[in-house]
């Protein structure tokens, strides 16, 4: 409730497969007032394509809402007039908002920044290796482009705490029983779909646990900053997609680096999931 979605820019890969997957769900979540705009087009591998057993028969053009099929502009009218501060939270690469901030510079200037992106000191799962995390490496120069922009603010989950975030079990359970809740099941069958799918996913996702919820993380950083430690960090990002702690770096965000009560934060999602 403390967030009022207006629109799903879609962005990287087959901007059109993931804007099918937004509009299925949207539906299904009865927000059919919330548009989406299509970005910039690209391809995505099959492998990728893990939910498209799910939007088999769902066509685009029957989403009772808005389809911008030029969502660059879209999104830019949005930004430039809206009367208060967009938040624009970042879930993926971002090639789509660079575009945008290349046609008009000004966005940047009426918006909040908050992105899923980077590892600063943990990696994947944990390690205390850090990695070329996936929404900074499919494209650096970007990122590097949409973190030089003027926003109001840079906010950022990094690995370092999103990558350790699921929902396993009583919360778990409760979601999976929610069968009274139209989106919650979208969400389900989405995810029943999914797991099969994935090649890296074990036995006990799916039945006892979610996978790693990276992009709840920005969601929640959009509107608080409980549960988290956030330090202002300046860093430059490899061409292989490393975000490097850097003094002399480039790039300014203020990041989440650590969980005070990761806990806390998880059954708060889930309550959350379940009381729409």
């Amino acid at each position: 409730p403390e967030l009022d979605l207006k629109m799903v820019l879609t962005d990287t890969g087959d901007t059109t497969y993931r804007a099918t997957v937004a509009a299925k769900f949207l539906e299904a979540a009865g927000r059919t007032d919330v548009a989406i705009g299509i970005g910039l087009p690209g391809e995505l591998e099959e492998s990728n394509r893990t939910l498209d057993p799910w939007i088999r028969g769902y066509n685009l053009a029957d989403y009772p809402g808005t389809v911008h099929q030029d969502g660059i502009d879209a999104f830019i009218e949005l930004v430039m007039n809206s009367p208060e501060t967009v938040t624009v939270i970042a879930i993926g690469g971002v090639p789509g908002l660079a575009a945008a901030l290349e046609r008009e510079p000004r966005i940047a200037a009426k918006a909040r920044f908050v992105g899923m992106h980077g590892s600063f000191d943990v990696g994947y799962g944990g390690s205390p290796d850090i990695a070329a995390e996936a929404n900074v490496r499919v494209a650096p120069d970007a990122l590097r482009k949409v973190l030089s922009a003027p926003w109001q603010e840079k906010l950022l989950t990094s690995l370092d705490t999103c990558g350790l975030s699921d929902i396993r079990g009583a919360d778990y359970r409760r979601i999976w029983c929610a069968t009274d809740d139209a989106a919650v099941n979208a969400l389900i069958e989405g995810y029943a779909i999914f797991a099969p799918r994935v090649p890296w996913m074990h036995c006990d996702f799916f039945t006892t646990r979610s996978t790693t919820l990276f992009d709840c993380v920005a969601v929640h950083l959009a509107y608080s900053e409980k549960w988290v430690e956030i330090e202002t960090v300046r860093f430059h990002i490899t061409d292989d997609g490393f975000t490097i702690r850097d003094p002399a770096g480039p790039h300014e965000a203020r990041v989440a680096l650590r969980w005070t009560d990761r806990a806390a934060y998880e059954t708060d999602l889930a309550n959350r999931l379940l009381a729409r």
